[in-house]
């Protein structure tokens, strides 16, 4: 696993052992970041779920300004740290030792991009979606990554389903919060 383009283009992240973190392949990786790479710069992103935070780090690179980090497992938080020490980013990252549904509907904060890449077979696509709407700022986009057995996930209110995405036994899901400008047009 490694970053793939941008400021920390080749370095190597590391990943909990385990089941629990499934570590996005790159070519899924590569897809997403093509998907919304006119979103990115100057971005503020949060990557729930975090794991290994290899999608967080991977908008740093690519020209974010700030990652929040969320995850409540302290295995992926170790990894988390110190992926972001390797690759330069502890200036412009914040890490979170929290449950990511406490997090969300308790943060003040409100985001450009936030990626969901749950633990799958328990429904956490469908739950959580709603609530991170509400965390987006106008214009910005939710990236969920979803088992493709699983059902598709519905666009919460005041969101447009973008596409969607196969890769093998996962699907992309990306949703796009309009700007007013948007919604007048």
């Amino acid at each position: 696993m490694r970053v793939i383009t941008g400021t920390a283009r080749g370095r190597k992240l590391i990943a909990p052992e385990g089941m629990d973190v499934r570590p996005t392949g790159d070519k899924v990786k590569e897809a997403v970041f093509s998907a919304i790479q006119f979103d990115i710069e100057g971005s503020c992103v949060l990557d729930l779920f975090a794991g290994s935070g290899q999608m967080g780090i991977e908008a740093l690179s690519r020209g974010a300004k700030k990652a929040v980090f969320v995850d409540s497992s302290r295995k992926s938080l170790s990894c988390v740290n110190e992926n972001i020490r390797n690759t330069g980013f502890v200036s412009s990252s914040a890490v979170v030792a929290r449950d990511s549904y406490d997090y969300i509907k308790s943060t003040s904060e409100t985001f450009d991009i936030i990626i969901l890449d749950p633990p799958y077979r328990h429904g956490h696509i469908e739950k959580i979606l709603p609530l991170c709407a509400v965390k987006l700022r106008d214009g910005g986009t939710i990236i969920c990554e979803y088992e493709k057995d699983a059902p598709e996930p519905s666009a919460p209110d005041n969101m447009k389903l973008r596409k969607i995405y196969s890769y093998g036994k996962i699907n992309i899901a990306i949703f796009i919060k309009p700007s007013e400008e948007e919604d007048e047009e």
